[in-house]
This record gives structure tokens, sequence and C-alpha cells, in this order.
């Protein structure tokens, strides 16, 4: 076994802080196998109790699922076997590995969206425990990131396995600015210019806990006081499909014009999927300097430097203050404005990053 996958698997359960009589779920794809041995080895350490499971958004078995379910015209229940295991377990590890990226591309959107819908209550469930997603890296994803298998992997575990207090240090900075803040502006190019308040939200600095790798900066905007347009021009890749150049516009905090040069229709399925899906749910910073290359891969592509990246949907719990409303939604999807070039975040009025560089950044122009 690759040693970088046991020292990988040592950050995932220092992520969700296994411990001895810990009930620990681990949801992941046949790839991802050796990952899930040393996640084994170390959960007989520490005297946990793992499990693995079959993850319920990729491969082959859930996309023969949704199209027989969806030939079927089954409408989606929550599953109450699901639920009570969630809900019976102490931590969670979800574990990205792909055999086939595309696998769900021809699965009707309003099915994937009415089955999301369904399994909204398990999410919210497994977010209110010790949880952290990662990705193994696979063939498929590096085909995806248009990179060799060996350059994938590598580009992987720069990523991962990294130091992460000197990282948590770089990005405490920015919480700094971010934290006590009212009203936030990002500009860049022609086809964003949005506002929003982030007044009384929390911001969180994630590093090594619920993300692997980590290596933002987020927080969540009040759900009402999105107003502006924005161009989100990284591609996104969802349900086995991408989509790209997403225009948003904003009024009130809802979407009221969208649309996509490629798969609009999907993004519309995501929108149309409940009210709070019009709405913003998160923003965050990517500052992870390590990763350098877009790769299709929202957990690693909204970290990198020089980017920001906002969800419509759901927004985290631990985001929003008590006196704020959280935006409830089945969706939560990341979408990606590159600020390398004719760009700027503002805070409370004031330039905290001008073209990819931060103010506390060596090379940060008035």
């Amino acid at each position: 076994m690759d040693p970088r996958i046991r020292e990988h698997a040592q950050l995932v359960a220092d992520a969700v802080d296994l411990s001895a009589g810990d009930d620990f779920v681990i949801k992941s794809e046949p790839p991802a196998d050796d990952l899930v041995t040393a996640l084994y080895e170390i959960a007989g350490e520490r005297g946990a109790n793992p499990l693995a499971i079959r993850t319920n958004r990729s491969g082959r078995a859930i996309r023969a699922y949704l199209r027989a379910a969806d030939e079927a015209d089954v409408e989606f229940e929550t599953p109450a076997h699901q639920q009570a295991l969630i809900e019976d377990a102490d931590c969670h590890a979800v574990i990205r590995a792909h055999q086939n990226v595309t696998e769900l591309g021809d699965v009707a959107s309003e099915t994937n969206a009415a089955y999301e819908s369904a399994h909204s209550p398990i999410l919210d469930e497994r977010l209110g425990d010790r949880w952290t997603l990662t990705q193994h890296p696979t063939p498929a994803n590096a085909q995806l990131a248009e990179m060799s298998t060996e350059a994938y992997e590598n580009f992987v575990y720069d990523a991962v396995l990294k130091d992460w207090d000197e990282q948590e240090a770089f990005q405490a900075q920015m919480v700094e600015i971010l934290d006590p803040a009212e009203e936030v502006r990002i500009v860049s190019g022609e086809g964003t210019d949005v506002r929003m308040s982030v007044a009384g939200n929390h911001t969180i600095n994630d590093t090594s806990s619920n993300n692997l790798p980590g290596g933002e900066v987020f927080t969540a905007p009040v759900p009402d006081s999105v107003e502006g347009e924005v161009h989100f021009d990284k591609p996104v890749y969802r349900r086995g499909s991408e989509i790209t150049d997403v225009r948003l516009t904003f009024e009130d905090g809802e979407v009221v014009e969208h649309s996509a040069e490629k798969n609009g229709d999907l993004l519309t399925s995501i929108l149309d999927t409940d009210e709070g899906a019009r709405r913003l749910g998160e923003l965050g910073i990517g500052m992870n300097r390590d990763i350098t290359e877009f790769t299709y891969n929202m957990l690693f592509d909204e970290k990198m430097g020089d980017t920001v990246h906002m969800a419509v949907g759901r927004a985290y719990e631990a985001n929003v203050g008590e006196d704020n409303e959280q935006n409830e939604s089945a969706q939560h999807v990341d979408m990606i404005v590159d600020m390398g070039e004719d760009s700027r975040i503002e805070v409370d009025g004031d330039v905290i990053q001008r073209n990819g560089t931060f103010r506390f950044e060596d090379g940060f122009e008035e």
C-alpha cells in the first residue's frame, strides 16, 4: 500500500476525532478500498466500530436504481433505515472515488433532484455530527483532470498531506477581516459585481476538518441580501455533466435570471429543486496555494488561490448567527469565479484582495 494512503487515513480519522466506542460510517466506492482498509486499521487501533457502505451519489448501482425508479414513476421518500443509520452513528467519512465520472449523465435531472430532496433530512443528520469529505485518487478522476494517473495521485496528496497548522495561520488573517464584517462585494471583469450582507454570521477557517483538502475561508450570506450579477467563469461538474459559463442575476437575494452556455437545463433543474436553491448559502474564498490546477473536482477547485466560490442552496448551520436565518435546501452547488485578473474583493468598502493577492501578502497593490 502506498504509505501516503495510511497518512491520508490518519488525517481522516483525526478530522472526525475518531475515538474509542465511536460508531463510524464510511461511505465510499470500490476504488477506495485501500483507504477504507487503512481506516479500518486505525479504527481497530482506537477501539472504534467502522462500517463501510456505498455512497448514494455516484456509481453504477445508484444509476441503475435511479433509472429504474424513473421508468416506474416512483415517488421518492426519505428511507427510514438509512436515516436511522446516520442518526445512530457518531462520525462519518465520505470518500469520493469515481470509476466513471459521467455515470449519472443519462439520469434525468428531475429524477436526480427528487432523489436529492428526499435524502435531504439524512444529509442534515450527517452535517450535525462529526464528518469529513475527501478524495481518493482514481484513473477516472485523473482523466477528468487531464492528468496521468501518477500525476493526479501526486496532485491529490500534495494538496492533502501538508502542514495544516501553517495553512490555518495563513487563513486566520482572512478570518480576522471577514468575521466581523457587515458587507462583502465581489467584482471580476465585466460580468461579476455582486454585494451581500454577512452581518452576524460566522466565518469558518477550513483546514483539515470537514474537507480534506481544506484551504478556504467561508461564511454564509444573509439570504435576502444578495444583489447583482455573477459570471462563474469556471465550469461546474454536476450529476455527470459539465455546466459552463453560468450567469446568475440576484434581486432581494433570489436568482431572477440565469443562463449557461452548456447544460442550461441542468442548471435550471438545480435552481428549481426548492425555494432555497435560488438563494446563496455560502461565500468561500480559496486560499490553498498548493492547488494550482483546475481539475473539475470542486473539493479541490474551490480551494484554489485566486478564486472565490458561491454556493446556491443550503447554508451550513455553523456559519449562521443566532439571530439570522439559515437558507435551507436539498442543494448545495458551488460555483467558481476566477479572481486572478481585473478583480477585487471589498469588505465594508475596503479592498482586501486585488487580482488574487491578499492585503496581508507581499505584492498587494492598494
